[in-house]
């Protein structure tokens, strides 16, 4: 597995990560046994850069990474995690918070839990409007002075906050969602993150499994975020299979699965200005083998020009998400 630098940090990662989301939320009930195997299978597969957030299960996700870690050994994993996300009661949306005190207190719980003395990345994980970037990114910073962070990331914001952020201390990653299904990141952010040098991380890269072509129900599980997301349901679901039928017979020539090929893509954006690094969830070792098998796939210029053709931008039905939920995206 090729190895990449984030940015200007010295953190140095593989080419492809690991999303531990579904390891306790999010997309349904998970078994840790089966989380724990699928890590062990990243690692396996040269896979290191897994990725968490102290909002995920409340806290259990890192605290599950943290076990993982201890068990395999610090110097084996790169981790990152985010802060600023609060929980919400239920049927809420979750609150944020960037103060600099509550980045302080967010980190110590975070070491914690993950039971590190350093976290790799450091993620705002969304911007609170309140508080001025100066302020939050200040707090960071002095996160990375004490030894506690090695590198600064941003996540689901505006390319001008990017920059603004980026001018205060320099940010090593900006994560957002991009995927073939996906594709606003290409109008701002992503070239911002060329012109900075900052590395893209993109989750839900698959599609939130839909580009797997594994995606077949409308009735989804208590707990599975798929269940109010629109491009899953109705007219925009039978829209959308009908594109990844369509992927599939494409990937079927080429000896490759659905998702992989949706990784493969992403793995073309990368260039000498600025890297790309996916981090695909799962919580089955299978799938992270399969994944992990996407960096070998090379696609030639009319691969990626046909596979950006059929999901052109107005090609897709459905919103990413509500109307409620986009608006706290982007800022």
């Amino acid at each position: 597995m090729r190895r990449i630098k984030l940015g200007q940090s010295p953190v140095t990662v593989s080419a492809l990560g690991l999303g531990c989301v579904s390891m306790t939320d999010a997309y349904g009930a998970a078994r840790e046994e089966d989380s724990i195997a699928a890590m062990q299978a990243a690692l396996d597969c040269g896979i290191d850069f897994f990725d968490t957030a102290d909002l995920y299960g409340n806290g259990r996700n890192e605290e599950l990474v943290g076990r993982f870690i201890r068990r395999a050994g610090r110097s084996r994993v790169m981790v990152a995690t985010k802060f600023g996300s609060i929980p919400a009661p239920a049927g809420g949306l979750p609150g944020v918070d960037n103060s600099p005190a509550h980045i302080r207190a967010a980190c110590e719980a975070s070491l914690r839990r993950l039971q590190v003395d350093a976290i790799d990345v450091y993620y705002m994980h969304r911007r609170d409007p309140a508080v001025p970037m100066a302020e939050s990114v200040g707090a960071m910073a002095r996160l990375v002075e004490q030894g506690k962070v090695r590198a600064l990331g941003l996540s689901e914001v505006a390319a001008r906050t990017l920059r603004e952020a980026h001018a205060v201390h320099p940010i090593a990653a900006l994560q957002s969602e991009y995927s073939l299904w996906f594709r606003e990141p290409e109008d701002e952010v992503l070239p911002a993150c060329r012109e900075l040098g900052i590395a893209f991380v993109p989750f839900s890269p698959i599609g939130r499994g839909f580009l797997a072509g594994t995606v077949t129900t409308e009735e989804f599980g208590a707990g599975d975020i798929r269940g109010t997301l629109p491009r899953f349901h109705g007219e925009a679901a039978r829209h959308n299979r009908s594109l990844v039928d369509q992927l599939a017979r494409f990937a079927a020539g080429r000896q490759a699965t659905p998702a992989q090929i949706a990784l493969a893509w992403l793995l073309s954006k990368n260039d000498a200005a600025t890297a790309v690094v996916p981090i695909p969830g799962t919580k089955r070792q299978q799938y992270v083998r399969e994944n992990a098998a996407a960096a070998d796939i090379e696609l030639s210029a009319e691969d990626v020009a046909w596979l950006e053709n059929l999901f052109a931008r107005d090609a897709v039905a459905g919103e990413r998400y509500s109307a409620i939920e986009s608006a706290r995206a982007g800022t």
